[in-house]
């Protein structure tokens, strides 16, 4: 992922609004979360969500796919995937961190 990329993903999560968001389509999966139930699962005015949502699209970090006449949203997981790989790619001086325990690499 180019840096670029990171400094965008990161600036569209830095906001409390967009954070809830990512974070409700990444628990949502493939399935993804409409903005009419996104809104009302994070109590986010409809107008605001729709500025978020646009702001996570610009980063990359959602997509979106029409259902009829519905949106339908969902986390760009590869994006998400490669912004954790590049975050934690020299982790342990570039030693590979056990799955579920990099959270403990302990880098002295």
């Amino acid at each position: 992922m180019k840096e670029d990329n990171v400094i965008r993903s990161l600036s569209a999560l830095a906001h409390e609004a967009r954070l809830r968001v990512f974070r409700a389509l990444v628990v949502a999966g493939q399935q993804g979360l409409t903005p009419s139930a996104l809104a009302e699962q994070l109590g986010v005015a409809p107008n605001a969500l729709s500025f978020h949502l646009k702001e996570l699209a610009h980063a990359e970090l959602v997509t979106q796919e029409r259902q009829g006449r519905n949106l339908v949203y969902r986390a760009a997981f590869p994006t998400m995937n490669d912004l954790l790989t590049y975050l934690t790619e020299n982790c342990c001086q570039g030693a590979v961190c056990m799955p579920n325990q990099a959270a403990l690499c302990k880098c002295d």
